[in-house]
C-alpha cells in the first residue's frame, strides 16, 4: 500500500498541467511545479521508502507530487546494431557502446570503444540510422489523453544534442575537434543524426501537438569552470541546428526547454534570440550559474527548471542542510514565477534516501504561492 501521506498536498488548487503552463508563462500558480530524476539504485530506495513496488514508476511520481510527464512513440523496426560481447552493451538503434563502471556507492554504464572514432565520410554515410517511419505514432494520442491532467513534453534532454551524442560514437575529443576544424565526416554524422531526430519530432508534433505542452531538448555546453566551446563555434555549428528544432516547435505553438549542463549561461542570450523559452539543469556550483545571477539576468525571459544541486547538501549534508538549501533556492527563484523545482541532473547513488524525501517535502511546503 502506498504511503502517499508523507507529503502534504492538501493546499493544491490547480491541475499539474495548469500549474506548469502558468509557471512557464511567468504567471502565478498555486505552487511551483516539481520535477524529479534519479539513478536506478536511488530510485529503488525512494520507492521502498514510500512502500511502492519497484515496477511502479507512476506510483512514485504520484507520491512525490510531480507535475510533468513525457510521451514517446515505440520503435517498431528492426534492431540496427548487434554485439555478442558479454562485457559490453550496444544500443540497438544508435550503436553506442557502454561498459559498466563500479564506484563506491554503485555504478553506471559509461560510453566506450567509440565505433565511429576516426571514421571517414564514406563510413559515416553508411552508418545505419532508424527510419523515422518505423515508430508507432498512432499510440501517442492515447498516451497523451491518459495523462491529460499533467504537463506533457515530447523529446528529452538528449534531443538535438550535437556535442555529447557525437562524443558517444566518435569520442569526445574528436567530437570537439570536428566542430573546430569543420571536419566533413564529423559534421556529416551530426547532420544525419539531427535529420533523423527532426523527422521523428515532426511526425510526433503532427500527431499530438494540441495535446502536449512543450518540447524538451539539450546540449552540454560547459564544464564546471567555463564554456566547453567558444561563441564563434556555438553560433556556427550549434545554434543554427537547434534553431530548426525551436522553430519547428514554435510552428505548432509550443515552447522549447533546453537542457544545458555546466557553465552554460554564456549562451542564453543567443538562445533567447532564437526563441528558446526555458532552460534546464542550472548547476549552481558551475561558473556563472548561481541562482541569483540567473534570476537577475534572465528572470521573466526564461523559464527555469533545475537549480537543486545533486552535488550539494542533498548528497553530502543532513536533512536540515537539505531543507535549508531547498528553501534558499525557492526564495530566490519563486518571485516573478517562471520556475520548476528540479534536480540539476539525476540524483546520484550516494544520496541518502531521507534527504531526497526531505527535499520534496520542502519543495511542496515552501514552494506555495500564498
Amino acid at each position: 500500500m502506498y504511503n502517499k501521506g508523507i507529503i502534504d498536498r492538501s493546499y493544491e488548487t490547480m491541475t499539474p498541467k495548469r500549474r506548469f503552463l502558468r509557471a512557464i508563462n511567468h504567471e502565478k500558480p498555486d505552487r511551483v511545479p516539481i520535477s524529479y530524476s534519479a539513478n536506478p539504485a536511488l530510485d529503488a530506495r525512494v520507492k521502498s521508502a514510500f512502500g511502492i513496488p519497484q515496477c511502479d514508476g507512476e506510483g512514485l511520481r504520484l507520491a512525490l507530487g510531480l507535475d510533468i510527464r513525457g510521451i514517446a512513440p515505440a520503435y517498431t523496426g528492426k534492431p540496427l546494431h548487434f554485439t555478442t560481447r558479454a562485457d559490453r552493451r550496444v544500443d540497438a538503434l544508435s550503436g553506442e557502446v557502454t561498459r559498466y563502471i563500479e564506484h563506491a556507492s554503485g555504478g553506471y554504464w559509461d560510453t566506450c570503444d567509440f565505433p565511429l572514432l576516426g571514421a571517414d565520410e564514406e563510413t559515416v554515410a553508411a552508418w545505419p540510422f532508424p527510419d523515422p517511419d518505423d515508430y508507432d505514432y498512432g499510440a501517442l494520442t492515447d498516451m497523451a489523453k491518459a495523462r491529460a491532467e499533467y504537463a506533457l513534453h515530447l523529446g528529452g534532454a538528449g534531443l538535438g544534442c550535437v556535442i555529447n551524442k557525437s562524443g558517444r560514437l566518435r569520442g569526445m575529443e574528436q567530437a570537439l575537434v570536428d566542430l573546430v576544424t569543420d571536419d566533413p565526416a564529423g559534421l556529416l554524422f551530426v547532420d544525419r543524426r539531427l535529420e533523423y531526430e527532426f523527422a521523428v519530432l515532426e511526425r510526433q508534433l503532427a500527431k499530438v501537438a494540441g495535446l502536449v505542452d512543450f518540447v524538451w531538448m539539450g546540449e552540454d555546453l560547459g564544464t564546471q569552470r567555463a564554456p566547453i566551446i567558444g561563441m564563434d563555434t556555438f553560433k556556427k555549428h550549434i545554434l543554427p541546428r537547434h534553431a530548426q528544432f525551436i522553430g519547428l516547435a514554435a510552428s505548432y505553438g509550443l515552447p522549447v526547454m533546453m537542457h544545458t549542463c555546466g557553465s552554460s549561461s554564456w549562451a542564453y542570450e543567443e538562445y533567447i534570440k532564437a526563441g528558446l523559452k526555458g532552460v534546464d539543469t542550472l548547476q549552481p556550483e558551475a561558473a556563472h550559474m548561481e541562482p541569483r545571477r540567473l534570476k537577475d539576468a534572465f528572470g521573466g525571459r526564461l523559464f527555469f527548471h533545475g537549480c537543486f544541486s545533486t552535488a550539494g547538501p542533498v548528497a553530502f549534508g543532513s536533512i536540515e542542510d537539505t531543507v535549508r538549501d531547498c528553501r534558499e533556492i525557492l526564495d530566490i527563484m519563486m518571485p516573478g514565477y517562471g520556475y520548476c523545482f528540479a534536480p540539476t541532473h539525476s540524483l546520484q547513488d550516494n544520496t541518502p534516501t531521507e534527504n531526497v524525501i526531505a527535499a520534496y517535502q520542502a519543495a511542496h511546503r515552501y514552494g506555495r504561492y500564498m
